[in-house]
């Protein structure tokens, strides 16, 4: 589309070439046209020129959140366990610690997408969702194996 903006200047230089009267009820609606047209064109260039400096943008923060999301995985090392269950209401996958198995007081997990309970801790109480192990957050195991 960056031609736009010359083939409205080329049906411009058609329009002057003609030598339409500038009063006349044709030449006045032609030329309202062109300058129509010719505006069209530069405000889609601007857009142009603004929507590859936003996809640029969303770029640097993707690569960014990537590499902080490597730091944080780093951080938190592979020797520690997780469970990961899904929300019954939106089917968010929720992950948190294997510890909290461990604690004895009730303990309830909730989705932080709908605030649906996922997890608890009580075996009184029924869970959602049958937790599964991820081993440093990486392999999937079922509960069973731990």
């Amino acid at each position: 589309m960056a031609d736009l903006k010359s083939r409205v200047s080329y049906l411009q230089g058609l329009s002057a070439g003609m030598n339409l009267d500038g009063v006349s009820k044709e030449g006045k609606l032609l030329s309202g046209i062109l300058e129509v047209l010719d505006e069209f064109a530069e405000q889609f260039n601007e857009l142009e020129d603004a929507q590859e400096q936003l996809e640029d943008y969303v770029e640097s923060i993707d690569e960014d959140l990537y590499q902080l999301e490597n730091e944080i995985m780093d951080i938190e090392g592979t020797d520690e366990d997780y469970l990961e269950a899904d929300c019954p209401r939106c089917g968010e996958a929720v992950c948190f610690s294997s510890d909290i198995l461990e604690d004895e007081d009730v303990i309830e997990v909730t989705c932080p997408n709908c605030d649906e309970v996922v997890f608890v801790t009580d075996e009184r109480l029924e869970a959602a969702d049958e937790p599964e192990l991820l081993e440093g957050g990486l392999v999937n195991r079922r509960e069973d194996d731990i």
